[in-house]
């Protein structure tokens, strides 16, 4: 049966070794060989399927979406019958068919859109062909073989509609060697440089693709370089559906209702996109969120549409106000704003006349099997699946007054999803109060049931997800179609996950329970509102999501590319400020009598839009222990009782007179201090502060030892088990410029060449606190 299938399939032209290959797609192969049946009978024998035949029926049953096989017989016919002899005709005709909702087709309209009948002869080509080289002449003749010919060519396609595409190349290779003449040395030259540029051109060409469309090469390393597209750039080239075609995408199903249902679709929305972000109110938003936000939020905004932030509050007891405050927040914070702010809450009616007609269609039932019943994989079927409609209705009913325990009773769909599991519930009974119905209910709807039924309440033209939901897919059209309303795509995007976190949200409270961290914002944490605290810019968050680019492949995350996509943002957009984490006191004499007491310095070097502060100098100043160092060692080139260090933005160089000490330790340094020439040019500048504020400085790292820490295999104690004792180090008594007294919380600042840090909200008049946002980049020459 299998050497009788490739021998099959070898009647398209296919070689032995291409229809093995080809054999393993079951789906294609049953395509293919019902188009060959079809062929062999209509050109009377396998025998007179030529090569250009067959190849066009390959391309056929590879190019036709499924929900149009309908067509499929009458394409193959146009084929076999040589009606349709170029891919160019066989393309046209399969987007036309694309285009009729339906199993009718005119077949006037068909043959008329894709040339059949038509004949470009070789006189129409040459003077094609010649008009349009005539046009760039003085181009042509000026740039000779280095001139473009490509764009000229595909003009001429575009131009001589239905002509065969090797003869157009042949006539344009004839007509430009007989303007131009042979290439001579210098054309063979000037072709070999342009053959490495284009050569060079392909190799960043695939880079970028790679990193916009593929999303995982620039993550092995951390690495997050990218084309430089911004997420509206992106997704204003994603491979999605013009509003109102959605008969067009993959998978969709097709009823004879389909294009009266997008013809009211359509004058709903206007023909604008419309999305939708629709998280659950249980908790706070997390990295993850922020990449659904982007291509939700940055697709509608692409394409001049629309986007909903709709609260799915379908599970009432753990559904918090904080939660929803926060989302909203977050959404706003990265910088979207949402044209409308909905709640599946607000469809609760809808939703329970739906479920009602579901039962009297047949399609859902009541049934009492308790939720442990049904848990795991190969659950026992329902005794209630097929109990009369009339029961089930009244049943449902005793559902909605309450009539049941929790448990005792659930409506479940007649329907298996492709990940197999059977008959989703649909509602189930929960005795808690909504936060906006309040006791009105006691029945709630799952996500199965109402996902989708609230996209098409809203007429969404793009229900975008994580890949996840896959699965669900069939079961969302299918309960579309089978109360027979507008039915929108789904489309799914690979999901983002961070290696050392965890971001589910029954794990991050129980972080919280354990005193390990201390809230939802714990900066320590990879919740939105934690990074907005540690002080990452939404800027750097949106450009982190852009750099991903669109891929359905999950993707796990060192957090070192994103902590550099942030630095990158920071570092033209923090201001600069001078910062002591440990302050050693150095005592200046013999300083200059026309020192200044205030120095200018500018905010962000290099930009003077930026503009400047001033900072404080006195005959007290702070240095960090760190540049000072009692005895002289190799390559250390900052402040010793032998060698001068310069002071940043002052001119002026110390040098040591003496040290003073206290139980071994130094507490002050008493220093000589002269404006800088050429002639005591110090190896090295470093910062220092002069009547400063005291300030906490929290530095933080990895939560968890290990990149996967829900691993069991690598943690087989649990999450808990694997936090980093010096995730946060608290520095109490640093010492920070006094200009940065007041300081708005949230705002971020360059502490010289010690790091990015951010007001934390626990900041007070009497005491500044800063989180340490990301550290410089490593300099491994600095000492």
């Amino acid at each position: 049966m299998a050497q009788e299938t490739v021998t099959t399939l070898m009647v398209l032209g296919l070689t032995a070794q291409k229809a093995e290959e080809t054999k393993k797609n079951e789906q294609l192969t049953s395509v293919l060989l019902s188009i060959v049946n079809q062929a062999v009978e209509e050109c009377n024998g396998a025998q007179n399927i030529d090569r250009d035949v067959g190849k066009l029926l390959y391309i056929l049953a590879t190019k036709l979406p499924k929900q149009f096989h309908c067509h499929l017989p009458l394409l193959t016919t146009y084929v076999t019958s040589r009606k349709i002899d170029q891919e160019a005709k066989l393309l046209a005709a399969i987007k036309f068919v694309q285009n009729c909702i339906g199993s009718t087709v005119d077949a006037a309209a068909l043959e008329a859109s894709c040339g059949i009948g038509v004949t470009v002869t070789q006189d129409q080509i040459e003077a094609g062909v010649s008009s349009i080289l005539l046009s760039r002449k003085p181009q042509i003749l000026d740039q000779r073989y280095k001139f473009n010919f490509g764009a000229l060519m595909a003009e001429a396609r575009s131009t001589l509609l239905w002509a065969d595409s090797k003869k157009i190349k042949e006539e344009f290779d004839l007509q430009i060697l007989t303007m131009l003449g042979p290439k001579s040395e210098e054309d063979l030259a000037k072709s070999v440089k342009a053959s490495k540029a284009a050569d060079k051109t392909k190799l960043s060409s695939k880079e970028a693709s790679i990193t916009a469309n593929d999303g995982n090469a620039a993550l092995q390393n951390g690495d997050t370089t990218t084309c430089g597209l911004s997420i509206l750039e992106l997704l204003r080239n994603a491979p999605f559906h013009k509003p109102g075609e959605n008969h067009k995408s993959e998978g969709y199903v097709i009823t004879p209702n389909t294009k009266d249902l997008l013809q009211q679709h359509l004058k709903i929305t206007a023909g604008k996109v419309r999305t939708r972000f629709p998280p659950e109110p249980n908790g706070i938003l997390h990295i993850g969120h922020a990449k659904a936000i982007n291509i939700n939020f940055g697709y509608a905004a692409a394409h001049g549409g629309t986007c909903f932030l709709r609260y799915d509050d379908t599970n009432p007891e753990k559904e918090e106000e904080k939660f929803f405050v926060g989302i909203r927040d977050m959404v706003e914070w990265l910088g979207y704003t949402p044209s409308a702010i909905t709640h599946s809450s607000d469809y609760f009616d809808q939703l329970y006349t739906w479920a009602v007609e579901l039962i009297e269609r047949g399609l859902a039932y009541v049934c009492h099997q308790r939720p442990e019943e049904v848990r795991g994989r190969d659950p026992p079927p329902s005794p209630w699946r097929n109990r009369p409609k009339h029961e089930s209705i009244k049943l449902f009913q005793d559902m909605k007054h309450g009539k049941f325990d929790e448990g005792e009773a659930t409506l479940r769909l007649k329907l298996t999803l492709e990940e197999g599991k059977v008959d989703p519930v649909a509602y189930r009974i929960k005795y808690v109060s909504h936060h906006r119905t309040g006791d009105a209910w006691c029945i709630y709807p799952t996500y199965d049931y109402t996902h989708c039924l609230c996209d098409s309440i809203e007429h969404i033209t793009h229900s975008l997800c994580t890949k996840e939901f896959q699965s669900r897919r069939s079961s969302y059209y299918w309960l579309c179609n089978a109360l027979n309303i507008y039915c929108p795509v789904q489309w799914e995007y690979g999901r983002l996950n961070m290696h050392h976190t965890v971001v589910s949200k029954r794990k991050i409270a129980k972080l919280i329970e354990h005193g390990i961290v201390r809230d939802w914002d714990d900066p320590r944490l990879f919740t939105l509102t934690a990074l907005r605290r540690r002080g990452f810019p939404a800027e750097a968050i949106n450009k982190f999501c852009a750099s991903l680019g669109l891929t359905g492949a999950q993707i796990t995350i060192h957090p070192e590319a994103l902590e550099a996509t942030v630095r990158d943002v920071l570092n033209s957009s923090a201001h600069r400020r001078m910062m002591v984490l440990e302050a050693i006191r150095v005592e200046l004499s013999e300083l200059p009598d026309d020192a200044p007491s205030l120095i200018t310095v500018p905010n962000i070097p290099g930009d003077d839009a930026a503009g400047s502060h001033q900072v404080a100098f006195a005959s007290v100043i702070y240095i960090d222990a760190s540049d000072f160092r009692e005895a002289d060692e190799r390559g250390y080139r900052r402040l010793t009782p032998t060698q001068s260090v310069g002071l940043r933005h002052s001119g002026y160089v110390i040098s040591v007179q003496d040290v003073v000490r206290e139980a071994g330790k130094v507490v002050c340094i008493k220093a000589s201090c002269a404006q800088a020439t050429a002639s005591n040019k110090p190896k090295a500048f470093i910062h220092w502060v002069a009547r400063p504020a005291l300030c906490e400085v929290r530095l933080y790292d990895r939560l968890f030892i290990h990149e996967s820490p829900e691993d069991p295999a690598v943690v087989p104690e649990g999450f808990l088990s694997d936090i980093n004792p010096s995730s946060l180090t608290v520095v109490s008594d640093a010492m920070v410029d006094g200009s940065l007294v007041g300081a708005a919380p949230f705002t971020s600042y360059q502490f010289e060449r010690v790091g990015f840090f951010s007001v934390d909200p626990d900041s007070s008049e009497e005491k500044l606190v800063f989180n340490r946002t990301v550290g410089l980049k490593e300099d491994k020459g600095k000492n």
